[in-house]
């Protein structure tokens, strides 16, 4: 027995939801559905951020006067994935009202990992010149209209399904494929820094990485469909009215709590590239220490960041989401102010480097677990989807799209107390969002 599609369905997708009638979608298959999706886009991700730091500045810019301009330039060739990524929301969204969630995903995620596959087969300045650092940036620019296309729902629909007393559970669950996502690409960037000579891994071993984006990718294109492409899935989706809307008519009727949300998470992501990127490249223009040993001390402090997510969520079930935001932001600025007074902790001492990585992965993960699309259960159902993409999107360009840019180049002209300053700046944000959003928060 066959049912028929819902009548809104482009015909590309009630073609795929032919062949899948007959399953019928569990919230712990959208929970694992949402978290191989996230950690494919957060390898990508996390990929290009740890090469922009030990393979670019040398292979694109080595005609900068000194390694660390070299890498200020490539850090700003990383900012245009953030510029690029609500723009390409803007597109997405339109494709998704045109052709379907599931026709959008798949562009989305081919253009994703087609797009960070490709940097793999990069000349370099030495053999096309300016041309590579052209392409370099048009590949980044591409990733982040993809990024800004591969918002599926799920997260939404898994929030809204979940029991109202275990609401801040499910809303940590999808932030789990960051942490995922950095400790896989962390280790292949460790094992082949550890184990290849410079020579080597400049010339073939980093782009091995970059090879397995785009296999990654198509894993996680076919875990999500197998549930965007369901009847299930649609009805749930249409009863919950997830439905893409026009970001025009989104901000017409609801500019000030996109803004809001956009605010909210800028403590956890400016803290975000300040214990992942960042770093790496302190350690690497600055001090002797090796930075594949430090990838692998990154890599531990992201399982405890893993951890610290879980617990977000049960700490918000117990208080409530709000005030689990408040309390991770009002930690995120008491870290930044002891970053301010004894910037020293992530000087040249590795047991300092070590500490800082540990206590900013567990502050990240308590604050992170509770961002995702903070503030839009204030939007009515109607714009729930395209809200929670864009203020997303958002937050990443004003919290963390230039954080390593900034925080760099403060450390290296004033010392490393400008940068707990520069955090300090965003949890003062993220507590004065709140501020304005009184909301109990309890749903995405």
């Amino acid at each position: 027995m066959t049912t028929s599609a819902p009548p809104t369905s482009a015909p590309l997708e009630r073609d795929a939801r032919l062949v899948s009638t007959d399953h019928r979608v569990d919230p712990s298959e959208i929970a694992v559905g949402v978290v191989i999706g996230r950690a494919s886009e957060y390898f990508d991700f996390f990929v290009y951020g740890i090469a922009s730091v030990l393979v670019f500045p040398k292979v694109f810019f080595p005609f900068a006067p000194d390694p660390l301009t070299a890498t200020l330039y490539s850090f700003a060739i990383f900012a245009l994935a953030f510029v690029a990524r609500p723009i390409g929301s803007v597109i997405f969204m339109a494709i998704d009202r045109r052709h379907g969630r599931g026709v959008k995903l798949t562009i989305a995620l081919f253009l994703l990992g087609g797009s960070t596959a490709a940097v793999s087969f990069l000349p370099g300045y030495a053999e096309i010149g300016a041309w590579a650092i052209y392409l370099l940036a048009g590949l980044r620019v591409a990733q982040g209209l993809a990024l800004g296309g591969a918002w599926d729902g799920l997260a939404s629909l898994l929030a809204l399904n979940a029991p109202r007393e275990r609401r801040g559970w499910y809303a940590m669950i999808p932030q789990l494929g960051a942490p995922v996502g950095f400790m896989v690409a962390s280790a292949l960037f460790s094992f082949f820094l550890v184990n290849l000579t410079q020579e080597d891994f400049l010339d073939w071993g980093w782009r091995f990485p970059f090879y397995c984006a785009f296999a990654i990718n198509v894993v996680a294109l076919f875990a999500r469909l197998r549930l965007v492409a369901t009847e299930e899935f649609a009805r749930l989706m249409e009863l919950r009215r997830l439905e893409p809307v026009p970001v025009a008519e989104l901000l017409r009727h609801h500019a000030r709590e996109v803004l809001i949300g956009a605010f909210v998470p800028l403590a956890s992501f400016a803290l975000f590239h300040l214990v992942t990127i960042f770093p790496i490249s302190w350690i690497t223009l600055f001090t002797d220490r090796n930075a594949g040993e430090f990838l692998i001390v990154q890599f531990s402090g992201a399982i405890i960041g893993a951890g610290a997510i879980g617990a977000s969520g049960l700490v918000a079930d117990q208080i409530g989401r709000r005030r689990t935001l408040l309390l991770s932001a009002s930690l995120i600025g008491g870290f930044a102010l002891a970053s301010v007074v004894a910037p020293l902790i992530f000087g040249e001492s590795a047991i300092g480097q070590t500490m800082y990585v540990t206590i900013g992965f567990a502050l990240l993960g308590l604050s992170y677990g509770q961002t995702a699309g903070a503030v839009t259960s204030r939007l009515g159902t109607r714009y729930r989807y395209t809200g929670a993409a864009l203020t997303s999107d958002l937050a990443w360009l004003f919290g963390a799209g230039f954080a390593p840019l900034v925080a760099l180049w403060l450390s290296s002209q004033y010392g490393l107390a400008c940068v707990g300053l520069y955090l300090l700046s965003g949890a003062v944000c993220t507590l004065a969002a709140l501020a304005l959003d009184r909301s109990e928060m309890r749903q995405m």
